[in-house]
């Protein structure tokens, strides 16, 4: 009876074993099913992304989704082998995946070649087309098929579960041991397999829940990018050009102005009216002369308040597209980067009577031109904010530490109050006396370079005790992992 009950029992057990092994079978298809649905969206989200802002991030997220795709489903085809209806739906899957994939190829070539509009052309003619349709149904016919084998796997696991537990338990005192650890086998079975189903409810909530929060952040950033362009293009350019139009109407009609006043004074029996040279504007004296000098002083300050706007707008217009701007990632030499930037800069150098010194830079992977300009800003506020009367020194230097690179710039220069360390990093804004020219974009637009090669920046700074300005950088920058911020 030992041996027939222990046999039963074990013959029970291994089938409840493989029943159960069958659930998590159907329920890792179900789960592989979630994981490839999520692929697809997310490269068209992606795709999406790529096309509406241009950002590479979107691209190179895009073919990474685009990479596992494919694989994925050569995974359910592996993981459905033993159902011939789901293998017949897999190929089924296949087709219409591989073509949904090219419209996305197209979709992002046109963006490549800056066609803009022939991309959203391509995505409306997608989005109207029966593949995305398809694609849903056939999943739904897979996942019908899987709980389907699900619920009859479940009753048979049961069963088997059950009869385990009856024999179990019509055994003698013999096998209570025995029968102990079968029901203790058989609960663990069952917990993994309430855990799988838990995870692929999970998964579907998280697979909603992921596509609700990238299609409301691609949409918040397109609303953005639209506002300013607009802003930009038209409520600060409209009025601009306007009052620029008007002030050189008014610079125009100065000479005749003020040669009436002159003709109206002497009128008056006042000194006759004199020309200057040029016979362009006349020659007045005491409060005509006085008005004629206040009004040429408020019109060049005009002009001047006219020309500092323009150029902050132009400026927002090239931080944008820079922003805009695909990096791309090189082997760079770092000290014959700053070597060619001090040869741009040896007039200021000279007349600042400074001296920029190199000290062991380390070689580095990453956007040649945003190293530049980041470089250039750098040495050449170094220049601008150097103490009068004192000689300028300014060094460069470098080190690694992990994977990372750590450049410092300094100088014995003004130096930035404390509180303004902060301030100094805003887009225009400025510390400190205003005697240089410049709009206070330099050090915002090289904070946002860095961030975008996946780094940081920060300055140590007393006043009139220098500055150093401190960047650390990855030192194998790749496209896909810079930082989204602008």
């Amino acid at each position: 009876m030992l041996v027939a009950i222990s046999a039963a029992s074990v013959i029970l057990v291994s089938q409840a074993r493989r029943d159960n092994g069958w659930v998590v079978h159907t329920v890792e298809v179900e789960n592989q099913i979630s994981t490839l649905l999520l692929q697809i969206r997310t490269a068209e989200s992606t795709a999406r992304g790529y096309l509406l802002t241009g950002e590479p991030g979107f691209l190179a997220e895009h073919e990474a989704s685009v990479a596992r795709i494919l694989p994925a489903i050569d995974k359910l085809v592996d993981l459905a082998g033993d159902n011939s209806f789901q293998i017949e739906k897999s190929k089924e899957l296949r087709t219409q995946v591989e073509g949904r994939l090219n419209e996305f190829a197209r979709i992002v070539d046109d963006v490549k070649r800056n066609d803009a509009a022939g991309g959203l052309a391509m995505l409306r003619e997608a989005n109207t087309n029966d593949s995305v349709q398809k694609i849903n149904e056939i999943a739904r016919a897979m996942r019908t098929e899987e709980e389907r084998l699900l619920s009859f796997r479940t009753a048979a696991a049961d069963r088997t579960q059950g009869l385990a537990s009856a024999v179990t338990v019509a055994g003698s005192g013999f096998v209570i041991v025995l029968a102990g650890i079968s029901i203790f086998l058989v609960r663990r079975s069952a917990r993994a397999r309430d855990h799988a189903e838990m995870l692929l409810r999970d998964s579907n909530l998280n697979l909603e829940t992921t596509i609700d929060e990238r299609t409301a952040d691609l949409r918040e950033a397109n609303d953005e990018i639209q506002r300013f362009a607009y802003i930009v293009s038209h409520d600060l350019r409209s009025p601009l050009v306007n009052i620029m139009g008007f002030t050189s109407e008014l610079e125009e009609l100065r000479a005749d102005i003020f040669r009436r006043i002159g003709e109206l004074h002497g009128a008056t029996a006042a000194p006759p009216l004199a020309l200057d040279r040029n016979d362009s504007e006349p020659t007045l004296e005491g409060e005509d002369k006085r008005l004629l000098d206040e009004f040429s002083e408020a019109l060049e300050f005009i002009k001047s308040s006219i020309a500092k706007m323009d150029r902050l707008i132009s400026a927002i217009l090239n931080l944008t597209r820079e922003g805009r701007r695909e990096f791309s990632p090189v082997r760079i030499d770092v000290r014959e980067l700053i070597e060619a930037i001090v040869e741009t800069v040896a007039h200021q150098t000279s007349e600042a009577q400074a001296r920029i010194r190199i000290e062991p830079l380390p070689q580095i992977v990453s956007d040649r031109l945003a190293l530049e300009q980041i470089f250039s800003n750098l040495i050449d506020n170094a220049l601008k904010y150097l103490k009068p009367a004192v000689p300028g020194e300014i060094v460069v230097r470098g080190k690694t530490k992990l994977n990372f690179a750590i450049f410092e710039v300094s100088d014995n220069g003004r130096g930035i109050d404390p509180k303004d360390h902060q301030r100094i990093f805003d887009l225009f804004r400025r510390a400190g006396t205003q005697d240089k020219p410049g709009q206070g974009i330099g050090l915002a637009h090289v904070r946002a370079l860095v961030r975008r090669l996946g780094g940081t920046m920060s300055v140590t700074s007393e006043l009139a005790k220098g500055s150093t300005f401190t960047i650390t950088l990855p030192m194998y920058w790749t496209a896909t992992r810079r930082n989204a911020e602008p």
